[in-house]
């Protein structure tokens, strides 16, 4: 109780802002690539915190870190504008850079709730490129019944698929179903039920949808992942999907044990981004590579 005349007890100050980095992934343009949000020091910050910047910030995912033990060692976490996931690759990268851009480039480990993701930075001709390395992938099988489902969700014919590339599910660190697009044109024409595929992929646990399509004359990969799990339609150059898909086309025996793939993803959403997949001989793991580029800040940053 306060005496007469004296001024009651002041409120406790609230907690500063979090102070937001914005990255484009995957790219040296910030207007292309896959856009990622990444938290520095989010010490202190809750889960509803956190969801709530990454929500208000709108990009497929937002990167939180926080210190680890040792030196050059981080914890991370992802979130959706919707919820948590468990692994981002483009946030990944685009973490890496803003750190590099701190600490220098070098090692760094990040310990994901996916595992641990050791990730390298080098500077060639003032860019950052970081190659981040996945945690153990795992291929399996797709139900008939969930297959049709989704063909179903994207309004996609069976006849529609490729036919030497059969679908999987596919992990390095988060889930996502793997479709082979029968043409560029098919890839191209994207245009699925949102809800409906929402339900089937929280039902399987996957993250995304990564539709793919072969360029026959130069062998690059042309990649889409629709994202409705985490409340967009699309996400656009997407880091764990590629290695997941490394992961699929080494393990169906598409490419050899000891290889360099690229794909490119972004272009039919106007942000163009380019992934460097690499895959070595005796290491299950898949190294995913590419560089990103600060984004310029906004009023609400």
């Amino acid at each position: 109780m306060t005496s007469p005349g004296s001024l009651p007890p002041a409120a406790p100050a609230a907690a500063p802002a979090p102070r937001v980095s914005r990255y484009a992934a995957f790219t040296t343009d910030p207007g292309a690539g896959n856009p990622a949000g990444v938290v520095l020091d989010a010490s202190g910050l809750s889960d509803d915190e956190q969801l709530a910047v990454a929500a208000r910030l709108g990009y497929s995912e937002t990167a939180f870190v926080l210190p680890g033990e040792e030196p050059r060692t981080h914890r991370l976490r992802y979130f959706s504008p919707k919820a948590e996931v468990p692994f981002c690759g483009h946030a990944t990268i685009a973490t890496a850079v803003a750190l590099a851009e701190r600490e220098g480039p070098g090692a760094y480990v990040f310990l994901t709730p996916a595992g641990q993701v050791p990730v390298g930075v080098e500077e060639k001709d003032g860019e950052l490129r970081a190659t981040l390395t996945s945690v153990m992938p795992r291929i399996e099988d797709i139900a008939p019944g969930d297959l049709a489902e989704a063909l179903a969700a994207l309004g996609w014919p069976a006849a529609d698929l490729h036919p030497e590339y059969p679908p999987r599910i596919a992990s390095a660190g988060a889930r996502h179903l793997v479709l082979a697009a029968g043409s560029r044109a098919r890839l191209a024409a994207l245009d699925y039920d949102f809800e409906r595929l929402r339900a089937l992929m929280e039902r399987l646990g996957l993250t995304t949808v990564h539709l793919f399509w072969q360029d026959p004359d130069t062998g690059v990969f042309h990649t889409r992942d629709p994202f409705p799990v985490g409340g967009v339609v699309e996400d656009p150059v997407t880091g764990a999907a590629s290695a997941a898909f490394g992961a699929y086309l080494r393990a169906l025996g598409f490419v050899r044990e000891d290889a360099r793939l690229t794909l490119v993803q972004g272009e039919d959403l106007g942000r163009p981004g380019t992934v460097t997949v690499t895959l070595r001989a005796g290491d299950p793991r898949v190294r995913v590579a590419g560089t990103a580029v600060r984004i310029p800040a906004r009023a609400d940053d």
